[in-house]
Parts: C-alpha cells; sequence; structure tokens
C-alpha cells in the first residue's frame, strides 16, 4: 500500500516547538541567573569621589590620600575623625582631607565610646596592653590566647605577655588608643581603633600629643 504523507500544520509546528523547547518569553528554569550589570564607577579616576564609589567602600582596605593635603600635613594643624558605621578614619589637615583608611574598632562587648579626645601619648614600639595577651606555662607554651589578666590564672612559673600595640596613640586613661593591629572590616578588638598597617605610620607621623580626635557613631 502506498504510505501518504503525513502533513502537519504551521500551528501545530508551533504548539510542539513551545511545549519541548519553551517559551521564548519564559524563564527557563534550568538556565541560570543572568549575570549581574558590572559596576561602573561614574567619577573621574584619582578623585576622592571615585575612590568612595568603588566597589566594596566602605569595608575595603583601599587607603585613599591627597599627596598634596598630606605633605602639608603635621602635629600643628592635623585632626583625626573616626567613623564607627564605616570603621573607617579619616587624617584631616583642617577641614581639607589628607587621608582615609580602614581601622576596626571595639565589638559589642568592648565598644569604642564615642566622643571628642586628643592624643594623650605617643609610644612607637614599646606599648603593650595591661590587660589582654597570653599567657604562657613555665616551659614557654601558650595557655590561654585572647587571656584577660584581671581574671584568668596565670600557671605556677608562668607568664602573661601583653598584646603588642605598634605606634599606640592613646586617646583616653581608660586604655583607649589607636595603634597597629589586625583589622578585620568589622569591629573587633577590646575598645582601641586598630589602624591598618599599611596607614598607622603615617597617621603616627602626622599627630602630636594634643592632636585633637573626634569618634562618631
Amino acid at each position: 500500500m502506498k504510505k501518504l504523507p503525513i502533513l502537519i500544520s504551521s500551528t501545530l509546528l508551533t504548539t510542539l516547538f513551545l511545549s519541548s523547547c519553551g517559551d521564548p518569553n519564559t524563564p527557563n528554569p534550568r538556565q541560570s541567573a543572568p549575570l549581574k550589570a558590572a559596576h561602573v564607577n561614574p567619577f573621574a579616576s584619582g578623585t576622592y569621589a571615585h575612590f568612595r564609589a568603588q566597589k566594596g567602600y566602605p569595608r575595603n582596605y583601599a587607603i585613599w590620600k591627597n599627596e598634596d593635603v598630606l605633605t602639608r600635613t603635621n602635629g600643628s594643624n592635623s585632626s583625626i575623625r573616626i567613623d564607627l558605621s564605616a570603621q573607617r578614619a579619616y587624617l584631616m589637615n583642617g577641614r581639607d582631607l589628607a587621608m582615609d583608611y580602614p581601622i576596626s574598632s571595639g565589638n559589642s562587648s568592648f565598644p569604642t565610646p564615642p566622643g571628642r579626645y586628643e592624643v594623650l601619648e605617643k609610644l612607637p614600639t614599646d606599648k603593650r596592653s595591661n590587660t589582654y595577651g597570653k599567657i604562657y606555662d613555665a616551659e614557654g607554651e601558650v595557655v590561654k590566647r585572647n587571656a584577660d589578666a584581671r581574671k584568668d590564672p596565670i600557671p605556677e612559673g608562668g607568664k602573661f605577655v601583653g598584646a603588642a600595640m605598634p605606634y599606640w596613640m592613646r586617646i583616653s586613661w581608660d586604655g583607649i588608643g589607636m595603634h597597629k593591629g589586625k583589622v578585620p572590616r568589622y569591629p573587633a578588638s577590646h575598645g582601641c581603633v586598630r589602624t591598618y598597617y599599611k596607614a598607622v605610620p603615617i597617621v603616627y607621623s602626622k599627630v602630636k600629643k594634643g592632636t585633637p580626635v573626634s569618634i562618631v557613631k
């Protein structure tokens, strides 16, 4: 018997295509999420506006310097402003910004108190914490990290060694100061303002005893 050709209408073809391939106007559940638009910084490169508009600011490790202002900044005209919410600090020359840099302030158990302060003491290398550090046994092995000398016992023959705080800049006689330390991008200290290692030598060199320091939430 002679086979007759099978005729399929255009409507049926469309129906079959959509059922097998899906409606082009309907998202495919098996398709990966669409790519996000690339971050575009609208400001001129090198400007402070460009720096603040970069991806990840303020919780990144970038440092911005106005070299001209920074060169003219010294203990006679400097001040420091610390923003706890941004975890950033700003070295100022009068009303001009000299440097914007990352810090890590006190954690929720030991918050850095906002207020107006001034640099009371500067020690470049010799300062160690009287309260927080490590406890060693008589053999010199660490038995307690992140120890509190006020309440953690020291074994017989052992010792407490306070955490090193290079570039110490005291701002209160209650033990609050600015110094070099680990700077995760969140509050993590016992109240001090840990300052990023790439920035702290510059900050230290630009302030003196009496330099104003303001801390805001």
